[in-house]
Order: C-alpha cells, then sequence, then structure tokens
C-alpha cells in the first residue's frame, strides 16, 4: 500500500537524521550529559559532579584573547564565594587541552578548562560555533602558537543539583560575568531557603 505524498513527507523528519544541528535550551530544560578532556588531559565528565553541586558551564571563543581572559580571570577571582555558595565552575573552548594547559598557568586560573576542539559539547547547549583559528602569544617568555579547532559563542549556563538549566546567558559581559553568576547564584538560593 502506497501512502499519500502528503502524509510520507509528515514522516520523513520522524525517520531522518536531525538536519539542523540546532538545539534549543533555555531555563528548566535538562541539561545535557557531556564529557571532554580538560587542561591536563584527563576525561571531565558532567555526570560525576550533578547531584554533587550546582555547575556554572560557561563557553567562551579562545584562549588568550582579551575578552576572554578577563572571563577567566573574572571567575577565578569569584571562585572562592562560588564554592562556598556550592558551585563548581568549568570553561569550554574549541581549544586543545595543551592551549588551556598554558592559559591556566599563564593567569593561574583555579577551575577546570576543557577541550572542545570538535564543538561537540557546544552543539550539544546549542551554543552557536564557527571556524577555529590560530593566535600567536607570547606565554612565560616564550612564543606560542594556539590553534583552536572551532570559535563557540560566549554563553553561560547555571545548572542545578538536578541537572536542570537554571540560567542560561547569551550576553555575556566578559569582565564582570564571574560577579553576575554569583549574583545570581546567592539570589536562587535565597529564594529556595
Amino acid at each position: 500500500m502506497r501512502l499519500p505524498s502528503f502524509i510520507v513527507l509528515l514522516l520523513l523528519p520522524t525517520f531522518c537524521p536531525a538536519e539542523n544541528p540546532y538545539v534549543s535550551l533555555n531555563e528548566g530544560s535538562l541539561a545535557p550529559q557531556f564529557e571532554a578532556h580538560d587542561e591536563s588531559g584527563k576525561l571531565w565528565r558532567s555526570s560525576d559532579h550533578i547531584g554533587k553541586t550546582m555547575l556554572v558551564v560557561y563557553f567562551y571563543p579562545a584562549d588568550m584573547t582579551v575578552g576572554c581572559t578577563a572571563q577567566a580571570c573574572g571567575f577565578r577571582d569569584q571562585l572562592d564565594e562560588l564554592k562556598q555558595a556550592g558551585v563548581m565552575v568549568v570553561g569550554v573552548s574549541g581549544d586543545s587541552s595543551g592551549n588551556h594547559k598554558l592559559f591556566k598557568k599563564a593567569h593561574s586560573l583555579n577551575f577546570p578548562l576543557l577541550a572542545d576542539e570538535d564543538g561537540k559539547v557546544a552543539h550539544a547547549f546549542g551554543v552557536p560555533v564557527r571556524g577555529g583559528g590560530r593566535i600567536t602569544r607570547v606565554i612565560q617568555g616564550r612564543q606560542e602558537k594556539l590553534v583552536r579547532g572551532v570559535t563557540a559563542q560566549r554563553w553561560t549556563f547555571v545548572i542545578d543539583r538536578k541537572g536542570r538549566i537554571v540560567h542560561r546567558r547569551t550576553d555575556v559581559k566578559p569582565p564582570v560575568e564571574g560577579k553576575s553568576v554569583l549574583k545570581f547564584v546567592r539570589q536562587l538560593t535565597a529564594s529556595t531557603q
């Protein structure tokens, strides 16, 4: 039995792989589980942390650039207070683990940086990416070439202990993002007590 063509067209999206890779996660959505290698090359899994702590996952374009450095240093400077509020911070970019290691060392960063060179983690969160790039920087007296696979847009997600996204920001202001997240977390915890 042949189905009428209009029915076949309605069924096609169900049986075909998604052509549109864009995912839309909003506040209230269940956060995707993900894993990626950190700056030391160790596999970092979100499932090891969700349920134990709130998680801030922030996506940024590139290591050792002005805005990204300001953002990372802002989180670094707020980290003690974020930890006291029960929050873990993790940064994600298209840079390699080696790039992240240099970035952490150069700026004394005190939280994990995850290598998302193919953009899989960004894709899972619906964060837009474009092609990668390369920059040359002098880091601790040595000239280093930093190559990244993809360049993610700057987005921040706060995930609660139940694995739900409780905050999503797409209009990030790098120098004050750490303070903004801390303020949000304090308001959230105050409202749930």
